[in-house]
């Protein structure tokens, strides 16, 4: 995904599908998975991974892909053209950050992703 090649990143990150909510793989394969699919530009599969994460949240324990799913899933409905979903998400996000320090960088740039919704 570094080299921008999102469709390679996708074919890479499939066998670990079978092991992908397992506590050793913490949701990282589902999480990076969403992620190839934003940068190739595929909304709602980004949406289903992300969704994924989210559905099985309590498989992953405290893992930060659980929390950087919200913001995941947020991005990708606004790829999929679903500006209501993605402002519910947006603010799913923002709750369970809401004792973030302000500067963190991610914050910001979801904060200024969600005030371009509005």
């Amino acid at each position: 995904m570094h080299n921008g090649n999102s469709t390679k990143a996708i074919d890479q990150l499939h066998p670990t599908e079978v092991y992908q909510f397992g506590y050793v793989a913490d949701g990282k394969p589902v999480y990076l998975r969403g992620l190839a699919y934003l940068q190739a530009k595929q909304g709602s599969q980004a949406v289903s991974e992300f969704q994924k994460i989210l559905d099985h949240k309590a498989a992953f324990g405290a893992s930060p892909y659980v929390s950087l799913a919200r913001l995941g899933l947020a991005r990708g409905l606004v790829l999929s053209g679903d500006a209501a979903k993605a402002r519910i998400a947006y603010q799913d996000f923002f709750t369970a950050w809401k004792d973030a320090d302000a500067d963190i960088p991610i914050l910001k740039e979801a904060k200024a992703e969600y005030a371009k919704l509005n």
